[in-house]
């Protein structure tokens, strides 16, 4: 089978001569459809099918081939012009090939190869002849007959089996790592090579990792190669640990790894793993009883920006890498990204986090509050907690300053439950005493990207703690976790509603939004974001863009919150429009519950 009309009739004249001399006829097909007919009204010995084809490949073909009974056991010999593609080889005897040949083809082998199935179909067909005329003499002897034939069979179906084991076994030792059983560099040379040729193609970015380990020599010299050989192991397993399953990793020879982190965000998502990797090594290796401490130097480059091809993008990280090493060595750093605007921003980033954990222990976070007002009655019901940073270089920081710098998931949690606590117990203390909000709702948001099942029962825990009716705690969901909706999360979330908690969608229209999941779990309140909420009044269809949110958060039973609301026009046009609640400093700005109770004793704005 092949879709180049010169390609096919160069195979079949390769083959002619043969199949005088033998006496087997050549079909030919120009594509997979045209081959599944004739393998139909055919029997063939061997059939040989070109790799690529525009609609149906070789791979494919070849499966529908051996699905059909009749064809089931036809040899297949694949045909490709993409030499020593390791990876497609290894697929092609996956699919079921018989042998995996590569163009141009050497004239003598194709001929030797074809003749040797056409002599193997030609004795079955022998054997089944004779075993039919044996039937007609004795059936005792068909018996016989049919029982060497099955027993000749299953010999030939075991030498195709071995013989196909043998090449996975070959193919695994020229792409794996014999030590590690990681990917070797060949075999990522190539990976690294369609990586570059299928971000090319999609406008895509990817990042590699060079990692190397620091003082491995001086393991190996102190305690033998068998200690390095373990430990090498070791750090190929904790590697793979910290990364994606999708993310390739590596091993270049020596204590030299790679890892190519594919996906959105490149940067970022590098940053964090070189993180994990680099705290994985923190701890001692186990070896014969024996601890073992080593670090690890990384180098991060990106593709495009820091090399158009595979050989200067794996140049690069390695560069990188030696500057970390040189920079370990004066300042105990050990990750380092070839462009230096990274290496500012993830110093930069880690400062911030150095810092957010001293926050915690000096008592330097507190709590804003910011009411929602509603517009029939010009009422207080629901407070939004917003997390503050009094900063002693920089003063009040706003968590959305500071929170999209830290990317310590540990460091998020304990934020979360720091929040958890002191807005329940402003909670509790607004409900113990006279104050106006005896009955209003407190929102709040969590840190953490994502909610872990520690976070609702923490929640719940402090609202029964400290006896807050149903109704008064509430938790902001942002549009990307909720939009990420599957099953883990869904308990977490009936939880909260079963002890109490209501639920809110923050800043809706921000990102995609999961509405089939606000419907499903039956959330109570949607908050408009504030680009919205900007957009009122203006040209381009702003104010109907509300009213369609409004119409369908009615739609979902849910309560409306516009935010950022900052002039008396913006509340007007809400009013009409039948929204809730509206949130912003046309009321007033976060501020310190004591602040909060003293703004809301002055008389309230008109609406």
């Amino acid at each position: 089978m092949n879709d180049d009309p010169a390609g096919l009739f160069a195979l079949e004249s390769l083959l002619a001569g043969e199949a005088v001399r033998l006496g087997y006829e050549i079909v030919g097909a120009s594509s997979g459809a045209e081959a599944l007919r004739q393998v139909l009204r055919h029997e063939f010995a061997v059939i040989i099918l070109d790799v690529n084809m525009p609609d149906m490949d070789g791979f494919a073909a070849a499966e529908a081939i051996h699905s059909h009974p009749r064809s089931s056991h036809v040899p297949i010999i694949f045909v490709t012009a993409h030499y020593a593609d390791e990876i497609n080889r290894l697929k092609g005897y996956q699919a079921g090939a018989a042998d995996y040949m590569f163009t141009p083809l050497i004239p003598q082998i194709l001929q030797t190869k074809v003749a040797v199935f056409v002599e193997m179909t030609k004795q079955n067909m022998q054997l089944r002849e004779q075993a039919a005329e044996l039937r007609k003499l004795n059936q005792d002897l068909r018996v016989q007959r049919m029982q060497d034939l099955e027993r000749a069979n299953r010999e030939l179906e075991l030498e195709i089996a071995e013989r196909k084991l043998a090449e996975q076994r070959a193919n695994a030792l020229s792409t794996r790592d014999p030590l590690t059983g990681l990917v070797n560099r060949r075999s990522l040379i190539q990976q690294l090579e369609h990586a570059v040729a299928a971000a090319e193609r999609h406008h895509n970015q990817f990042a590699l990792l060079f990692l190397d380990l620091d003082r491995f020599k001086q393991v190996n010299d102190s305690f033998g190669h068998d200690v390095g050989d373990e430990l090498l192991r070791q750090v190929a397993a904790r590697i793979t640990s910290s990364v994606r399953m999708a993310d390739v990793v590596a091993r270049l020879g020596g204590d030299e790894f790679v890892v190519l982190i594919e996906g959105k965000t490149p940067a970022a998502n590098a940053a964090r793993v070189a993180r994990k990797i680099a705290q994985a090594h923190a701890r001692p290796f186990d070896i014969g009883g024996r601890g073992i401490y080593t670090s690890t130097s990384i180098g991060i480059a990106l593709y495009p920006q820091d090399g158009a091809n595979a050989r200067l993008l794996m140049k690069n990280a390695d560069l990188a890498m030696y500057h970390a090493k040189q920079e370990r060595d004066v300042a105990g750093a050990g990750v380092r990204f070839f462009h230096e605007e990274l290496n500012r921003r993830e110093k930069e980033h880690e400062l911030w986090t150095t810092e957010l954990r001293h926050a915690l222990i000096g008592g330097q976070l507190l709590l804003h509050y910011q009411p929602q007002v509603d517009l029939a009655s010009g009422q207080v019901r629901t407070v939004e907690a917003q997390l503050t940073w009094n900063h002693p270089r920089i003063g009040l920081i706003a968590a959305e300053r500071f929170l999209p710098c830290i990317h310590d998931r540990g460091l998020l949690e304990r934020l979360d439950a720091w929040t958890i606590a002191a807005a329940c117990e402003q909670a509790a203390a607004w409900r113990a005493a006279p104050s106006g909000l005896e009955r209003a709702t407190l929102a709040i948001n969590l840190a953490s990207p994502q909610l872990t099942t520690e976070t609702p029962a923490r929640l719940v825990a402090e609202v029964r703690k400290l006896r807050l009716p149903p109704g008064a705690m509430m938790l902001e969901l942002n549009e990307d976790l909720l939009a990420a909706h599957h099953n883990a999360l869904e308990p977490l979330l009936r939880q909260l509603q079963a002890g109490g908690v209501r639920l809110a969608l923050d800043e809706f229209g921000h990102s995609r939004s999961s509405l089939a999941a606000c419907k499903k779990l039956g959330l109570d309140q949607m908050k408009i974001g504030r680009a919205f909420i900007r957009n009122i009044g203006d040209d381009e269809g702003g104010t109907d863009m509300v009213a369609a949110i409004i119409h369908l958060a009615r739609a979902l039973r849910m309560q409306v919150v516009a935010l950022g609301v900052d002039s008396a026009e913006q509340l007007a046009v809400l009013n009409t429009l039948g929204c809730d609640s509206y949130q912003g400093e046309f009321f007033c700005t976060p501020l310190p519950a004591a602040d909060l109770m003293h703004r809301l004793e002055q008389p309230a704005l008109s609406t």
